[in-house]
């Protein structure tokens, strides 16, 4: 282990590997510089929250200035980014899916892009973000290999070009409790973006490939800037960066960058390239920021489909509209679905995840994501057909005043079965957090007649569930179809008690799988009860003895 009497990490594994003398010094300049603003930024952010709590007072525009009304463009995008198709998402801490990704789908075919996800599908601890970094380049010198034991599987990389990276790190909002500078916890953006600059980023650089980033979780133009200056600081202090090529793309995926989208492209500078639609945090931002209001009540967020809500398609043309006003790429959402041993279920997927892709390109979307490598295809070809065959977005969809933001309730019922849904996602995805995974294929359906593949969730749809069902008892929402009921507490934990009940009895769990499962429901107790009180606290802030500690206590409610 390095010693220096500033930084203390825990022992993980391979970590010293990593943090050597000269990264030490690289990671200690970028906190000295950027620390202190981003906490000025963390504090923003909670006072505007503030305001929409107690004042009903929702983020706005900022006052028109050169990020509005200037004719800048971004720089020239490189080819990479502008590829029609298709990234795969998933997280690079798990090898073997970070592997599978990598390689083609069962066409044949890779994906243009693989979305190396330490954010939202990362398990969010040190031992991840570790194996993250190391995993990264390795896949970059193609050395990726991953055997897995109990199945006699290997995982390897194949032949043929590597989709292009994009590298995702927890936000700015995230410390890391594992690693401290001056005996607090550094912030986890600062580490795991210099992780990737200083390790995987110099293997890149040494090939010729542009390193890529998406920004996660902004909020306000001025985190964006946060980047715009770790980017030049690293730079300027790795020589390997020095001419390499760097850019990143913002998610989309809070209320308040939803009214400063150009202004994060401006402020981002010469690293600027794109937006990202990220639905379904955008949705848990806007849970958030309306929780107070009871009049903002939304129905089951499950029939919420970003093509049938006006509200949120016009955010998302918006979206577009600033990218082609200003050269930069627009990238859609997820597709979630996972391939099913029962045909007809592949093929109801298959169908919804067209259609959703369909509308995508036709909004001028150039690419979108999916979560398996299974649809990649079918969710690559609108983009790559309607390009190819010519189409060009009119004049009309350039302009973003042609897309006013409108922040509305959608239009749906609110039903026990939807709250339901939200319970049994929340227990199956704690569970696989405790069990070390951001990501988990999960079907909040099992066993419920029709056709339902399950769905690859991770941080986001956790939000989205926690929030929905902390908004409709924090105003005792009445249900508008099915039986009549008025949300509670009591009506939550029975549901929570019926589905955990329902799930064990379904699968063979062993002794340690199901004590995961009941700790689940606790811990999802307390998030449910948390954002009652208006504490929006990301589970991924929490350590493991954190959860350790609230699964031993009384339960919230």
């Amino acid at each position: 282990m390095a010693q220096h009497p500033r930084f203390r990490y825990e022992a993980v594994e391979s970590a010293d590997a990593l943090f050597t003398p000269s990264f030490i010094d690289y990671l200690l300049a970028l906190h000295d510089q950027l620390a202190p603003r981003i906490a000025t930024l963390m504090a923003r952010r909670a006072e505007a929250l503030a305001r929409a709590l107690g004042q009903g007072a929702l983020p706005a525009h900022p006052p028109a200035g050169p990020a509005t009304t200037g004719d800048w463009k971004v720089p020239p995008v490189p080819e990479d980014l502008r590829k029609p198709g298709i990234e795969i998402s998933g997280p690079c801490s798990i090898t073997s899916m970070f592997i599978n990704a990598l390689n083609p789908g069962p066409e044949g075919e890779r994906a243009e892009g693989d979305l190396d996800d330490d954010e939202d599908s990362g398990g969010h601890r040190l031992i991840d973000t570790v194996r993250s970094a190391h995993n990264r380049v390795a896949a970059v010198q193609r050395e990726l290999y991953f055997r897995d034991a109990e199945r006699n599987r290997e995982y390897k990389i194949a032949p043929g070009e590597l989709p292009f990276f994009m590298h995702r790190e927890r936000g700015l909002h995230l410390a890391e409790p594992d690693v401290t500078v001056d005996g607090t916890p550094v912030n986890a953006a600062l580490l795991g973006t210099a992780l990737t600059l200083f390790h995987s980023g110099r293997a890149q650089a040494e090939r010729g490939q542009g390193i890529y980033f998406y920004l996660p979780k902004l909020e306000f133009a001025a985190e964006a800037r946060v980047y715009r200056d770790l980017f030049d600081t690293s730079r300027a202090r790795l020589p390997w960066l020095a001419n390499a090529t760097i850019r990143a793309i913002v998610l989309v995926e809070s209320l308040p960058c939803v009214y400063e989208m150009e202004e994060m492209l401006h402020e981002l500078g010469p690293y600027a390239a794109g937006l990202n639609a990220a639905r379904w945090d955008l949705k848990a931002s806007v849970f958030e920021y309306v929780m107070a209001d009871p009049k903002s009540v939304w129905p089951d967020r499950f029939g919420v489909d970003v093509k049938t809500t006006p509200f949120i398609a016009n955010i998302f043309r918006r979206l577009v509209a600033v990218c082609l006003k200003r050269g930069a790429v627009p990238i859609g959402g997820m597709a979630t679905a996972l391939p099913n041993p029962d045909p007809e279920v592949n093929r109801a997927a298959a169908d919804s995840i067209r259609k959703d892709k369909e509308w995508e390109a036709a909004q001028g979307f150039i690419r979108a994501w999916v979560a398996h490598i299974f649809h990649m295809k079918t969710a690559a070809d609108p983009f790559r057909q309607l390009i190819a065959s010519g189409w060009k977005p009119t004049a009309a969809m350039a302009d973003p005043a042609n897309y006013p933001v409108r922040i509305e309730v959608p239009a749906g019922p609110i039903t026990i079965e939807g709250t339901r849904r939200n319970a049994r996602m929340l227990i199956e995805y704690v569970e696989g957090w405790l069990n070390g995974r951001g990501a988990k294929g999960i079907d909040s359906l099992e066993g419920k007649p029709g056709v339902h593949p399950a769905l690859m969730e991770d941080l986001a749809t956790g939000r989205m569930s926690v929030a929905q069902i902390a908004q409709r008892v924090r105003h005792a929402a009445r249900t508008t179809e099915g039986p009549a009921a008025t949300h509670d507490f009591a009506l939550v934990k029975r549901l929570l008690g019926e589905e955990l009940d329902d799930i064990l009895a379904k699968r063979p769990a062993d002794a340690a799988q199901r004590e995961r499962y009941r700790k689940a429901v606790r811990i999802a107790m307390r998030w449910i009860k948390n954002y009652t009180d208006l504490d929006f606290r990301s589970l991924g802030s929490y350590t493991r003895h954190d959860l350790e500690a609230i699964a031993a206590a009384p339960d919230p409610f």
